[in-house]
């Protein structure tokens, strides 16, 4: 991927044919405090809402990173006041209020996870909305912290007026027989698990193709590595933009710092870490504004150049 430059963000990109469900009438009338799971901040025209999902604490022994070793992950989570052996997986959904349509990206874990996640549904009622005052659900890719929240544990839709969206690319691998057959492990209970969120509503799942305008005043990215299909997006309103990174940084203490890791959810090791780097070098360049799913909350801020690697330099807490 080439990653936009500011200049491009803000120009914006020809829309998809088709990619836009219909505007609701006015800005969102919802309450204006921030408070502990639901962070407001102006972009331009737009209202973006950081939401909260919750903290998975995965516990990781040496095999985490493929070319890097346990030791020298617990050293960089010691560095960062963390204990040893676990990940803190944060998860972070962007809701972006154009003034005509609410656009949720990514979904959160539903509380199928962990105990310790699930609380989306809880912090957008904190904002004082409901699923149902959602427009559009964007899908950066179909990992089950990202899609799970369309439904229930019971299989119930969540969201339900919103229009989803999803990669092409990555809904062709995932809702592919041959490729399921061949699955292991993790990756064959992602296949299923995208069947079971994706089956029954296949025909009114939208798919674009990465690279194409899905909503006015978001583009879509790719960013592929971490799933076939990974899409970041970059939201611009007026003269102003964020690069909404998804998972091609996730941990910034390890994979900013160590932009080179190949952790092990990165499906293409090797494709993931040329994507990140592009990513980086153009955000830290750009200084563009950031946001990525698994960035300690609100996951938004700058990144900037440390030696061979970045810096996550969050932006400072304000009232709107």
């Amino acid at each position: 991927m080439t990653g936009p430059t500011r200049r491009s963000v803000l120009t914006g990109v020809a829309s998809a044919a088709g990619a836009l469900a219909l505007p609701r009438a006015g800005l969102a009338a919802a309450p204006q405090a921030q408070g502990p799971g639901v962070y407001r901040y102006r972009l331009g025209a737009f209202e973006l809402t950081a939401l909260y999902d919750g903290t998975w604490f995965l516990p990781i022994d040496g095999t985490l990173i493929r070319n890097a070793s346990g030791a020298a992950v617990n050293k960089e989570l010691a560095t960062n006041f963390q204990p040893p052996n676990i990940l803190p997986i944060t998860i972070t959904a962007l809701l972006v209020n154009t003034g005509k349509q609410r656009v949720l990206i990514d979904t959160g874990s539903a509380g199928q996870l962990a105990d310790t996640a699930g609380y989306l549904n809880a912090n957008l009622a904190a904002a004082g909305l409901t699923p149902a005052d959602i427009d559009i659900i964007l899908i950066s890719h179909f990992h089950p912290d990202h899609i799970d929240g369309i439904r229930t544990k019971d299989g119930n839709k969540v969201f339900p007026n919103a229009q989803i969206l999803v990669p092409e690319p990555e809904w062709t691998f995932w809702m592919d027989d041959a490729n399921q057959s061949r699955a292991k492990g993790s990756v064959l209970r992602y296949f299923r698990n995208a069947r079971r969120i994706f089956a029954d509503i296949a025909k009114d799942v939208q798919r674009f193709r990465p690279g194409a305008e899905v909503v006015p005043g978001i583009v879509s990215l790719p960013a592929y590595g971490h799933t076939p299909g990974h899409t970041a997006f970059a939201v611009h309103s007026g003269r102003e933009s964020i690069l909404v990174m998804s998972d091609t940084v996730r941990n910034p203490e390890l994979f900013a710092r160590h932009p080179d890791w190949q952790p092990i959810f990165d499906m293409d090791g090797a494709l993931a870490v040329r994507t990140r780097r592009r990513m980086l070098d153009r955000a830290a360049a750009d200084r563009m504004l950031v946001e990525a799913y698994h960035f300690p909350f609100p996951a938004v801020g700058h990144m900037v150049r440390r030696g061979a690697g970045y810096e996550l330099v969050p932006s400072m807490w304000r009232p709107l």
